[in-house]
C-alpha cells in the first residue's frame, strides 16, 4: 500500500503506541517475511517469529502456538496485518479496563456477511452468518446488534490457560473461542464506527488503501 507492506504499516501502528515488542506468526511466503525482517531490522521493532510453515493454524491455533512468547501473567494486543485501521488503541485500552473485560476488540458498523451480536451495553451475545441466516447465540435472551469485526483485539493473559480449559488446540478461530467463553466471561465490543478500517485481504481493496493510508 503506497510502496509499504502491510507488515511494516502495522508495525509502525503498533509503534504509535509504544508498542515495540511484537510476535508475527508466519506460514505464506514465510522466507520472504522473515528475509524482509532481517533486511529492514524489524522496523524499529523488537520481532519474534512463531513459525507456522507445517501448518497454518488460524487465529486461535496461531495465538496458542506463540504461548511461549509471552509473558505470563501480562495483557497483550494483536492485530491481523492484512488490516489496516486508525483505531486508537489507548481509547481500546481504556475501554477494556473500564469494562474489566477478559477481551474487547474494535467493531464497526459496516456492511459484512458475517457479524458478532452484542447485547445493548456491547458484551458479545452471538455471531450471524448474513449469506444463509446461521447463528450462534451464546448469551439467549438478549438484544442482538450486529457489528463487524476490527481485528485489533486486547487480551488477558488467562486467554490462554481458559483456551485449554475448553480443549481447544492445534488449527481454530479465535471467533469460536469468543463464542465458548461468551457467557462466562466479559468479551467486549469497542465501537470505532466512522474511523478508517480496509480490510486489505482482497486485491481490489488495495486502491482503496491507498486512498486512506498515505
Amino acid at each position: 500500500v503506497n510502496g509499504k507492506p502491510l507488515l511494516q504499516r502495522n508495525i509502525e501502528y503498533l509503534q504509535q503506541y509504544g508498542i515495540r515488542d511484537v510476535i508475527v506468526n508466519v506460514h505464506h511466503f514465510a522466507d520472504q517475511v522473515d528475509q524482509a525482517i532481517v533486511e529492514h531490522d524489524g522496523w524499529g521493532s523488537n520481532l519474534l517469529v512463531s513459525d507456522e510453515r507445517d501448518e497454518l493454524l488460524e487465529t486461535g491455533g496461531g495465538l496458542l502456538k506463540a504461548k511461549d512468547f509471552f509473558d505470563p501473567g501480562k495483557r497483550f494486543i494483536t492485530c491481523n496485518a492484512d488490516f489496516l485501521t486508525d483505531l486508537d488503541i489507548q481509547q481500546l485500552l481504556a475501554f477494556h479496563e473500564q469494562q474489566r473485560a477478559l477481551v474487547s476488540f474494535g467493531v464497526t458498523n459496516r456492511a459484512s456477511s458475517r457479524n458478532l451480536l452484542f447485547d445493548a451495553g456491547g458484551r458479545l451475545s452471538g455471531w450471524r452468518n448474513n449469506s444463509t441466516g446461521q447463528e450462534r447465540i451464546s448469551i439467549p435472551g438478549t438484544e442482538q446488534v450486529p457489528k463487524a469485526y476490527s481485528c485489533v483485539v486486547v487480551f488477558e493473559y488467562d486467554i490462554f490457560r481458559l483456551m485449554e480449559e475448553k480443549g481447544f488446540s492445534g488449527k481454530f478461530s479465535l471467533i469460536d473461542v469468543y463464542l465458548a467463553l461468551a457467557a462466562e466471561h466479559r468479551i467486549m465490543g469497542y465501537d470505532h464506527s466512522g474511523g478508517k478500517l480496509v480490510d486489505v485481504g482482497r486485491p481490489e481493496s488495495v486502491a482503496v488503501a491507498e486512498g486512506l493510508f498515505p
